[in-house]
């Protein structure tokens, strides 16, 4: 029924469990793969090199990733990892309209939770415009 899947991810924990909803549901389908989806916002790229002075921010964004694809690896599901730039609602809802996607899986929050109460939650964003079938996971 699902063989292929987007999952948005941004390393939060409402991200790593819809990691995990995600991966279950590959799981159910023989050849079923997922691509997991990671946008770089230019205004938290620019936070994260400030914060992280003198280390490399995108090691950072790679151990956000590591935790999932592990977990895709130990469930034996095909995946596949995208990195997007741009604001994270749009880009992903882009992303996701290019292809034909069977469900996309996102976390209900994400890491910045006062943002997501002035501007609205990207996962909401993504469920009014996706084409596909968009599971939110709490």
């Amino acid at each position: 029924m699902f063989k292929k899947i987007l999952l948005a991810t941004d390393g939060s924990e409402h991200s790593i469990r819809a990691a995990d909803k995600a991966i279950a549901l590959a799981s159910l389908q023989k050849g079923a793969e997922i691509d997991i989806v990671y946008v770089i916002d230019a205004k938290q790229s620019k936070d994260d090199v400030l914060k992280h002075w003198g280390r490399d921010a995108s090691d950072k964004r790679k151990y956000k990733l590591q935790l999932i694809e592990q977990k895709a690896k130990h469930a034996e599901v095909k995946y596949e990892t995208i990195i997007l730039h741009g604001e994270p609602g749009p880009s992903i809802v882009e992303f996701a309209n290019k292809d034909t996607y069977d469900a996309l899986v996102i976390g209900s929050r994400g890491l910045n939770t006062f943002q997501e109460m002035v501007l609205g939650s990207v996962s909401h964003k993504v469920a009014k415009r996706a084409k596909c079938p968009v599971m939110i996971v709490k």
